[in-house]
């Protein structure tokens, strides 16, 4: 049987969507954060949110203006590293610092640690006098609620979701948002559903599977019929036929195989850096949008080593509960809670 034709019902809580161009992305962007009101960052404003710019590196994307309108099993873009910057410390001679800079997703989460770390902390009179907004350091695990979905986001499922055998306790990892074009849906791989078989237990037709990748865990995506991996980049360069998630993590499907198992052949990588799916969850903007204003989802950001933590347990409920615990507050509790009786 092969993998990749693996057929996977679908439910009527998912849509198929089509998937468009990727846009040029200038290499510097200026993100706007918005903070609900009740994790204000002292501002004096009266409105429900208050906005942080945050000038941060982004990516720079090859500039292609061809639209595939490939669904995600055909579709995998290119991406590549950040442009470096002026080096401060080359006419000061100031030593260079090897610390790796944080993004801008890094760099957010940092500012909302600091802040709930000086909510909690009010008494302490170092922290009443002032408090600086720069970067500090991360813990080796974060995550934190977001307002809106974003490329690389989680989509942790609420109570709601009890007894929805499909979706119940799963954590979906968004490969893309579907808000750079119209007609493109969201989409993602739930990373929480180890199916405990191997690559070879499928008996692949495709060669690439059969060998390099047969060892490989396989991995529930979605009810949607396609099938993708996750890869864990590292300090590689660049990784030519595969889309970029977050810093760290890319994913490609079936026509880029070769290419990924070529890399693995080349010691760039190993087949320990690749996650499978089969399957993948999809939505229509609108839909995505309805289902966590009505409390499916909460949408979270959170530090790559989870994700890739996430697809090798053997408990589908324990990076559930991890992301939730991580993110404090309600949500710690609701990872306490026993499943609803539905």
């Amino acid at each position: 049987m092969d993998l990749w034709s693996v057929h996977v019902k679908n439910t009527n809580l998912l849509l198929r969507n089509s998937i468009c161009e990727k846009p040029f992305v200038s290499n510097w962007k200026v993100f706007e954060i918005r903070v609900p009101k009740r994790h204000t960052f002292y501002s004096s404003s009266g409105s429900g949110y208050h906005s942080l710019l945050v000038k941060a590196m982004g990516k720079k994307n090859s500039d292609n203006s061809n639209s595939s309108g490939k669904g995600p099993e055909e579709d995998s873009l290119k991406g590549s590293n950040p442009s470096s910057g002026n080096d401060s410390s080359k006419n000061t001679g100031a030593p260079k610092s090897h610390q790796k800079p944080l993004d801008w997703r890094e760099f957010r989460a940092s500012l909302y640690i600091q802040e709930q770390q000086a909510a909690t902390a009010v008494s302490d009179t170092h922290k009443q006098e002032g408090t600086s907004f720069g970067p500090k350091a991360l813990p080796l695990k974060w995550a934190h609620p977001i307002s809106a979905p974003e490329n690389g986001c989680v989509l942790v499922a609420t109570e709601k979701l009890d007894g929805v055998r499909t979706f119940e306790r799963t954590v979906v990892l968004l490969l893309r948002s579907g808000t750079r074009h119209p007609q493109e849906g969201p989409f993602g791989v739930v990373i929480n559903r180890p199916l405990g078989k191997k690559i070879k237990h499928m008996k692949p037709t495709n060669l690439d599977l059969a060998t390099t990748f047969a060892d490989c865990s396989l991995h529930f995506g979605g009810p949607l019929e396609a099938s993708m991996f996750l890869l864990r980049s590292g300090a590689s360069s660049e990784l030519p036929r595969f889309e970029e998630v977050i810093p760290g993590v890319c994913f490609g499907a079936r026509n880029s195989l070769e290419e990924a198992s070529a890399l693995v052949n080349k010691g760039v990588l190993k087949p320990q850096d690749f996650r499978f799916f089969v399957g993948y969850a999809g939505w229509q903007l609108d839909q995505l949008r309805e289902e966590i204003e009505s409390g499916y989802w909460y949408v979270a950001s959170c530090s790559s080593n989870l994700i890739f933590a996430g697809s090798q347990t053997s408990s589908s409920e324990s990076l559930w509960g991890e992301i939730l615990q991580l993110m404090g507050g309600q949500y710690s509790e609701v990872s306490r809670k026993p499943k609803q009786d539905i």
